[in-house]
């Protein structure tokens, strides 16, 4: 198993940085295959079927939203139970996880493909692209299943120390979506020509055909998570750990709909100012994306580093795990920070065009707000963190303050002062005020403690342990659980 790293011994610096390497990498190939579908699309169709994809990829972002919550929970039970040594834990969480959203993306897809024109009157479709939209968006549903299973899966490998198999795959769907994109809009060789509904059916065969390699290559290395005869009967899912992970995850996922609903509020106010300006910005969202990426990456393999080290009981190194993370989290994101200040002009022509006079708005937005992301980049650690034991509660109430009351009343209420430039200085507004009401929840905040757990009795040997068992919100020594195991009356190892 030599694509995973034992997260709760090995140093720390070096086994951050590998860990986070390959999920950055991950993220970094979803986006540009993003980017390379709507260019095969836009190229061999025309800007009326772009324009009709945006339908489809809204839906997706919004059912992906919905399984991160709790896949994120998913992984910070696997990490703990990691942590502890105890891998059947590990995978009753899987089986419960896989045995839950399976039938749920299943039953979307089908349902999907039938209610996808009230899907596209409720979005407000225009009628000039509703036919595009429709064939677009039916395929995209039936390919719903592979996509959020192997979010699913992905993310639970990645709380039992592994990030290169996750990369592995993440590579064969996109290539096989790249290269099958013009073969099935065009219907080149046997394929039928399909239109738009080819760019969708691309996307459902690479990854249908990925999550099936992926799941051959578990089991052929015979990796940790693999359900195997009795374990089978995990996937009938146990209540009481879904339980725990609607608690958990919910709130997570939650958070994308508080992140979205405050963009979608800016939209308003940016689409006020005219084209060019709406152009620009966009433009500049494109950046953002890339510009975040090492902070999502570092959040993610703090998650799970935390996590199986709260399991472990080694809370010396919790700290420090969230210290190096910060330091790599200011290098890489200042890094690139710096980078698209510098290089901003040649930036904005590739999406805008040389002559385009949004070039220069665009500039001048990324001047003002692109260093935002530096205060974002220590937050996701922070918050990465704080969830590894737990606590999904009070990032989610942060971030509500500081994605309404603080962007939007700085956005909305400064408007008369500094005109348009209210709408970017409310970006580093918002990111700053997070980082300030993350950093007072990390150092004072009770997170470390046991909080909404019951800690049950320590069943028979014989029999099931219970849902305590699958996680740890454990507090160090010094602290009322004292760095025990919850599931043993035993000290935890470390």
């Amino acid at each position: 198993m030599t694509a995973r790293n034992n997260l709760t011994t090995a140093p720390i610096a070096a086994t951050l940085l590998t860990f986070a390497l390959p999920t950055l990498a991950s993220s970094m190939l979803q986006s540009a295959n993003g980017s390379l579908a709507t260019v095969w699309v836009g190229q061999l169709i025309g800007p009326n079927a772009v324009a009709a994809t945006t339908n489809g990829n809204l839906v997706m972002f919004l059912m992906t939203a919905f399984v991160f919550g709790f896949g994120m929970a998913s992984t910070i039970l696997v990490g703990q139970s990691f942590g502890r040594g105890d891998i059947n834990a590990a995978r009753r969480v899987v089986g419960t996880a896989i045995g839950t959203f399976a039938p749920v993306a299943l039953t979307l897809a089908v349902l999907g493909w039938f209610l996808a024109p009230s899907v596209l009157s409720l979005l407000g479709t225009d009628a000039a692209i509703t036919s595009l939209a429709r064939d677009f968006l039916r395929v995209t549903f039936l390919a719903l299943p592979a996509i959020l299973m192997m979010t699913m899966l992905m993310m639970t490998l990645r709380g039992s120390g592994d990030a290169v198999t996750p990369l592995i795959f993440m590579i064969i769907a996109v290539v096989l979506d790249i290269v099958l994109n013009p073969v099935f809009i065009l219907g080149l060789g046997p394929a039928p020509e399909m239109g738009i509904g080819g760019s969708a059916f691309a996307m459902a065969i690479s990854n249908y055909i990925a999550l099936g390699a992926m799941l051959f290559y578990i089991y052929a290395r015979d990796l940790p998570l693999r359900l195997r005869g009795a374990e089978l009967s995990y996937l009938k899912p146990d209540l009481s750990i879904l339980a725990l992970m609607l608690r958990k995850g919910l709130p997570m996922g939650i958070q994308m709909v508080v992140v979205s609903g405050s963009m979608l509020a800016v939209m308003r106010l940016v689409n006020r100012q005219g084209v060019d300006t709406t152009a620009a910005f966009g433009a500049t969202q494109q950046l953002w994306t890339y510009v975040q990426m090492p902070a999502m990456a570092l959040g993610a393999a703090v998650s799970a580093m935390a996590a199986q080290n709260i399991g472990a009981g080694r809370w010396d190194r919790v700290g420090r795990i969230t210290r190096i993370g910060i330091i790599y989290n200011i290098i890489l994101t200042g890094g690139l920070v710096a980078l698209l200040v510098a290089g901003d002009r040649l930036a904005m022509q590739v999406f805008l065009g040389s002559d385009s006079p949004a070039v220069e708005i665009g500039r001048h937005i990324a001047l003002l707000a692109t260093w935002g992301f530096i205060p974002f980049g220590v937050t996701m650690v922070l918050f990465a963190t704080i969830r590894a034991n737990g606590q999904v509660i009070w990032p989610l109430m942060i971030l509500f303050i500081s994605m309404f009351p603080v962007r939007l009343g700085f956005a909305y209420g400064l408007q008369g002062m500094l005109g348009a430039d209210a709408i970017w200085l409310s970006f580093p507004a918002g990111m700053v005020a997070t980082l300030i009401m993350a950093v007072l929840l990390y150092r004072f905040g009770n997170w470390r403690q046991a909080n909404d757990m019951q800690v049950e009795a320590a069943p028979p040997p014989e029999a099931q342990p219970s849902a305590a068992a699958f996680y740890t919100e454990a507090g160090p020594p010094g602290t009322p659980t004292g760095g025990r195991c919850l599931h043993h009356d035993e000290p935890a190892r470390g």
